[in-house]
């Protein structure tokens, strides 16, 4: 792809997180519906892993939208947030990595337990392939429900390049989708890129995005 030097204005846009802007399919239809049953789950502890960009945050957005509950990130978290999470039914930990405070998790883990709570963790991978160095979190790591998002497919990708570009109210014909949905690759985090990649380009060139641009972020 070429180089353009040529400095643009980043302007903010607004990202939708709710249900209804959330498209269902088959890679992810199998943890809304998780969600939306709660709470009869087969355990409290549930934990939803997926590369990044692959919809986390919308589903756990639209979860607490719906039956309430806190939501921290794994890095910020404080030891006063354990008599925070009190009064909250459900507990959402998201972004969980290794470089964490693992007797702090660990604890976390246990008040929810005990108090008969619902604990959600997203993580890229899932929580039992996290190689903690504390062995009661490894432990506590295979206690949980296991859910991935899958790669997306066709219609999720026709989605999701639809949704963002319209979020930065770009409108781009259906036959150039449909042309990029069979050459990109099937991966969240590259699908996010090229947006990102083709917006900045159209700006740039101060242009519409057709074929040639395309091409051009794909590196025809």
């Amino acid at each position: 792809m070429k180089e353009y030097n040529q400095e643009i204005i980043k302007f903010d846009y607004e990202k939708n997180f709710e249900d209804r802007d959330f498209y269902v399919s088959k890679s992810n239809e199998h943890i809304m519906t998780l969600l939306n049953n709660w709470p009869k789950w087969e355990k409290n502890f549930l934990n939803i892993s997926g590369e990044k960009f692959s919809g986390k945050t919308h589903l756990i957005n639209i979860f607490l939208n719906k039956f309430n509950g806190i939501k921290l990130d794994s890095s910020s978290l404080k030891n006063k947030h354990l008599k925070e999470i009190k009064i909250y039914q459900n507990i959402v930990i998201e972004n969980l990595t290794k470089e964490i405070d693992e007797n702090l998790i660990f604890t976390l883990i246990n008040i929810i337990d005990q108090d008969n709570k619902y604990l959600i963790v997203t993580s890229e991978e899932p929580i039992v392939n996290i190689d903690f160095n504390l062995n009661d979190l490894k432990s506590r790591a295979k206690s949980f429900l296991l859910q991935s998002i899958d790669k997306p497919d066709d219609d999720l990708i026709f989605a999701l390049i639809l949704k963002n570009l319209s979020d930065r109210q770009i409108s781009l014909d259906k036959k150039l989708i449909n042309y990029l949905i069979k050459r990109i690759d099937r991966s969240y985090s590259k699908i996010f890129d090229f947006i990102y990649k083709v917006d900045e380009i159209s700006l740039k060139k101060k242009k519409s995005i057709d074929l040639n641009i395309i091409k051009e972020v794909l590196g025809e």
